[in-house]
């Protein structure tokens, strides 16, 4: 027997098992008014949150029938990135579309 295993008889090697936590995801909100163009929330839905056009014009309906919709799920970076996009597109086209988040 070598000097190593003489001095490890007995012992249990271990591994620290480290945890992953997946982070927080966020839903970003669309919310309605009386002034945005339906054409105007389609467009963002397609190139901000890459939506299809059918899926872009369920969502605008959505938040057109009931004040807000979905328009998608992301980490709270990604949420607040998209959001701010949002904002400036709407004010740099004279709408006050409005966006939110909240946690899933």
């Amino acid at each position: 027997m070598t000097e190593d295993n003489k001095n490890n008889q007995g012992s249990v090697v271990t591994e620290d098992l480290v945890k992953i936590k997946e982070p927080r995801l966020y839903k970003v909100l669309l919310h309605n008014d009386d002034y945005t163009s339906m054409e105007f929330v389609i467009s963002i839905l397609e190139t901000v949150f890459k939506k299809s056009t059918p899926d872009a014009t369920k969502i605008m309906l959505n938040v057109h029938h009931e004040g807000r919709g979905i328009a998608g799920v992301y980490t709270r970076e990604i949420s607040e990135t998209k959001i701010s996009i949002v904002h400036q597109l709407a004010e740099k086209n004279g709408f006050p579309l409005r966006c939110s988040m909240e946690i899933v």
